[in-house]
């Protein structure tokens, strides 16, 4: 036995086992970090903690993101309904240079209150007529009528009628002008016919901007702040 092997020996008798060389010590990850191994990559999982936050960072994202696009589309809404109701103003008024007047119907527009009225339901009625007039489609098949003379030209989506998904027909009657939010545009001659009722002395175009009524606690007034309209 040469004297190396003695001195392994003797250690083996000392510490009471002998380390084979195919057994190795293995270190925890956090271990082998710590003794300097920078060739090792420590693979770690995350906590029930960092889940959490990490889940509610994403909702919060998620959030700011749909009120961004939420916003946006109203605002872009806004500005359509701001176009077209100065499109229908200007056909009024080549209307009346055709015909002396603004179109008025009694029953209708002569009776729609834009100072006290704020649910787009009720003005479907006097929204037709003047889209029959305008557009001269007064059989309100989507079309112009032979012998009628149109002073605006309406997509097909701006144009209400019971069934949406078809295009206008006989059978699919226009009921009103549609607004970008999807409801009649408002308009009225009352003020006109009796001299109240109204704020224009001739007529008044509006659109509530998708909205029926004041909220609750709120005046009128301060509802009508929100209207696109041409007072």
């Amino acid at each position: 036995m040469t004297n190396i092997e003695k001195v392994a020996a003797a250690r083996g008798r000392r510490s009471g086992f002998v380390i084979g060389s195919s057994f190795v010590i293995r270190l925890p990850r956090r271990s082998w970090a710590k003794a300097g191994h920078s060739s090792f990559t420590a693979l770690s999982a995350f906590t029930l903690i960092e889940l959490i936050v990490v889940v509610t960072i994403i909702f919060i994202l998620a959030g700011l993101v749909l009120s961004t696009v939420g916003y946006a589309q109203k605002k872009g809404a806004r500005a359509r309904a701001e176009t077209e109701i100065a499109a229908i103003s200007a056909a009024l008024e080549s209307y009346k240079a055709d015909n002396a007047v603004y179109p008025r119907d009694a029953p209708h527009t002569d009776v729609l209150n834009s100072t006290n009225d704020g649910n787009p339901v009720d003005y479907a009625a006097a929204c037709r007529y003047m889209y029959g007039e305008v557009t001269g489609d007064r059989d309100f098949d989507g079309s112009t009528d032979n012998g009628s003379k149109s002073y605006i030209t309406l997509k097909p989506t701006s144009m209400l009628r019971a069934d949406m998904s078809q295009p206008p027909s006989s059978s699919n009657q226009v009921t009103a002008i549609r607004d970008p939010f999807g409801n009649s545009y408002g308009y009225s001659t009352m003020m006109a016919a009796s001299g109240s009722g109204g704020y224009n002395p001739t007529l008044d175009l509006w659109s509530t901007c998708g909205e029926s009524g004041p909220k609750a606690g709120e005046t009128f007034q301060q509802y009508q702040l929100r209207w696109i309209k041409n007072w």
